[in-house]
C-alpha cells in the first residue's frame, strides 16, 4: 500500500504513572475493540507504573476487571518510543539483543490517560514538540481542567457557579493547622476533602465534622501535595453532560444530561460506586429534569468547555440543587471511556453510539493540527 492509500496509523496510549493506572487500562481495551481496523491501522502502547513505554499486545479482551482487580500494563514487553525520521514521527520498538525497529509513522495519538503525567498537559505538550496530531483537550486545558483549584477560578471568571472552596498544601499543613481547620469551619459541615490533582475519587473523603479534618487531609496528601477542601452541595443531584468539539470548527456540541443515583450504602460517587459490579449505582440518562434545567446544563457546559480552551471531548458535572439552581463541580477533559462509562452512554442517548463516538473523535483529531491554534 503507498503512502497515499495507507489507513492512518493510531497509536492508543494507555496506562501510566498515576492511581488510575488501571481504570485507563479498562478505557483502553474498550476503545481497542471499537476502532474500525477496516479505516484504522492500530498500535496499542502501554505505559507502565514507572513511566517506560512498551509495545502493548492488541488484545482487548485482556484489559478488564476481573474479580474486582484492575488490569495492567505488561512491564515484561518491548520497549517503544517515538522518534523523529525524516520530517514523521516513527513508532520505534527496541529489545534487547536486537536491533531498533520501526512500526511506521504515526498519524494520531489516542491518549487514554487519567490523571496526572497523562491527562494534566504533560504528554499533550510530548506530542506538540514531537508534531504528532492526538485526541482531546491541548496542553493549557488539560492543565486547567487537572487542577480542580486552578478550574475553579477559570470557571468562576467565565461568570460560571462553583462551589466554594480554599486548598492546603503540605506547607500550609505544616506551618498552620489551626488556620486551615477555622477556614474549613467557615464552609461548614459536611465537606469534602479531595487530590486538587486526581480523578476516580482516589483520595476523597467525606467529612461530618471537625474531627474527621485531619485525616481526610492526611488522606489526600497521600496522593496529591495539593488537597482542596470543599463545600458539600447539601442535597444536590450528580447530573453530567457530554460536550464533543465539532468537525467543522462550529460551537461544541452537547449531550442529553444524564443523572447519578447512588446506592449501596455509598455515601458519595466514589471509586467502588463508580467501577466496581454489585454497587446498584443506576445511570439515568436521560436524567429526569424541567426543560428549563436540562437547556441551562447544556449551555453550562459548552461554556465551561470553552472556558477553558477544551478541544475533542469533556465531560461536565454538576450539582442541581433542590432549588433548581446549578452548580459546575467539575470539568474531565478524558473522561471515563467504556461502552457503558457516562460519557459515552450520555452519547449513545443523543444518537451517536460508541463505536461512531470513537471514530468522530479520531477524525477531530487528524483534521487538527499541532502547535498554537
Amino acid at each position: 500500500m503507498n503512502e497515499s492509500t495507507r489507513k492512518p496509523r493510531v497509536a492508543v496510549v494507555f496506562g501510566g504513572r498515576s492511581d488510575e493506572h488501571g481504570i485507563s487500562c479498562v478505557t483502553a481495551g474498550s476503545v481497542l475493540a471499537a476502532i474500525d481496523r477496516e479505516k484504522y491501522d492500530v498500535v496499542p502502547v502501554g505505559i507502565t507504573r514507572d513511566g517506560r513505554w512498551v509495545l502493548e499486545a492488541d488484545e482487548p479482551a485482556e484489559l478488564a476487571i476481573r474479580d474486582n482487580a484492575f488490569p495492567s500494563v505488561d512491564e515484561d514487553r518491548a520497549a517503544v518510543s517515538l522518534e523523529r525520521i525524516a520530517g514523521a514521527t516513527d513508532l520505534v520498538v527496541t529489545e534487547p539483543s536486537s536491533p531498533p525497529r520501526t512500526l511506521g509513522e504515526v498519524d494520531v495519538v489516542f491518549p487514554l490517560l487519567h490523571g496526572p503525567w497523562g491527562e494534566d498537559g504533560t504528554i499533550q505538550g510530548m506530542l506538540e514538540l514531537a508534531g504528532v496530531r492526538y485526541v482531546g483537550a491541548g496542553v493549557l486545558a488539560s492543565a486547567v481542567s487537572m487542577d480542580k483549584a486552578y478550574m475553579k477560578v477559570v470557571l468562576a471568571a467565565a461568570g460560571l457557579p462553583v462551589l466554594p472552596s480554599f486548598t492546603v498544601t503540605e506547607r500550609d499543613w505544616s506551618r498552620d493547622q489551626a488556620g486551615v481547620r477555622e477556614r474549613a469551619e467557615a464552609l461548614g459541615f459536611p465537606l469534602f476533602v479531595k487530590p486538587a490533582r486526581g480523578g476516580s475519587s482516589y483520595g476523597i473523603s467525606k467529612v461530618h465534622d471537625a474531627g474527621e479534618l485531619d485525616d481526610a487531609i492526611a488522606e489526600a496528601h497521600r496522593h496529591d501535595p495539593k488537597a482542596l477542601v470543599e463545600a458539600a452541595a447539601l442535597a444536590g443531584r450528580e447530573v453530567e453532560c457530554g460536550v464533543l468539539g465539532s468537525l467543522h470548527g462550529g460551537d461544541p456540541e452537547t449531550s442529553v444530561p444524564g443523572e447519578i443515583r447512588i446506592g449501596g450504602g455509598h455515601e458519595f460517587y466514589d471509586l467502588e460506586a463508580k467501577y466496581l459490579p454489585g454497587q446498584e449505582t443506576e445511570l439515568d440518562i436521560p436524567a429526569d429534569l424541567p426543560e428549563d434545567v436540562v437547556v441551562q446544563l447544556r449551555e453550562l457546559a459548552a461554556r465551561a468547555f470553552e472556558a477553558v480552551g477544551g478541544e475533542g471531548l469533556a465531560r461536565v458535572d454538576f450539582f442541581v440543587m433542590p432549588d433548581g439552581s446549578v452548580v459546575i463541580n467539575e470539568l474531565n477533559t478524558m473522561p471515563g471511556f467504556t461502552p457503558t462509562s457516562m460519557y459515552p452512554e450520555l452519547w449513545k442517548a443523543t444518537g451517536l453510539p460508541y463505536p461512531e463516538l470513537v471514530d468522530r473523535l479520531l477524525q477531530l483529531a487528524l483534521n487538527r493540527g499541532t502547535g498554537l491554534r
